[in-house]
């Protein structure tokens, strides 16, 4: 009896401080998550903040889409690893695709405004972007559908390897990679 009183007065401490250390880890975390909401709540509200380097993968996302919708598509590129590191596959492909839709979306606009020679390489970056989210997320039909569409813009022939030599003999190309915007369905 005497040894089960003094054991309770060892561990009555003990489960204290543990106690407290839970409440404090709690506390913690719950302020994390409201910082990170924070966060996404300025971004949606049109105010620029920079999101912290060891932000959850949402946060990161919201980010990135904060740039995308804005053309900052080159800044919002470097969000994709990061993303890709907090390991949520199915956020990496939403975010490939939204990524592969603001490159799309510049590419259509350039081709409208006749700069056939600077969408071509936008057509295929949307394309790496759309392959990238299906490799996330097989199940992503809207991406498989926008992949087709860029498809359809400029397609992907294989470059047969040639010499210096022979590509100075050959003839410039005398049309385009780029047959013209689809329109309709297919």
């Amino acid at each position: 009896m005497k040894l089960v009183a003094r054991l309770r007065n060892a561990l009555l401490p003990v489960a204290l401080i543990a106690a407290l250390a839970g409440v404090a880890w709690s506390a913690w975390a719950l302020y994390g998550r409201l910082h990170d909401r924070a966060v996404v709540r300025d971004l949606l509200a049109n105010r620029d903040v920079s999101s912290p380097p060891a932000a959850k993968a949402d946060v990161l996302f919201a980010r990135g889409y904060y740039l995308l919708i804005r053309d900052r598509i080159d800044e919002a590129q470097g969000y994709a690893q990061p993303i890709a590191d907090q390991g949520d596959r199915l956020l990496l492909a939403r975010f490939y695709y939204d990524l592969g839709n603001a490159r799309l979306k510049r590419a259509i606009a350039q081709v409208e405004a006749s700069k056939i020679d600077a969408a071509i390489p936008e057509v295929r970056l949307a394309k790496t972007a759309y392959r990238s989210a299906l490799l996330a997320d097989p199940e992503l039909w809207d991406a498989r559908y926008n992949l087709d569409v860029a498809m359809r813009l400029v397609r992907d022939f294989p470059e047969l390897e040639r010499g210096d030599e022979e590509a100075q003999g050959q003839p410039k190309k005398l049309w385009t990679d780029l047959p013209g915007l689809p329109r309709g369905l297919p």
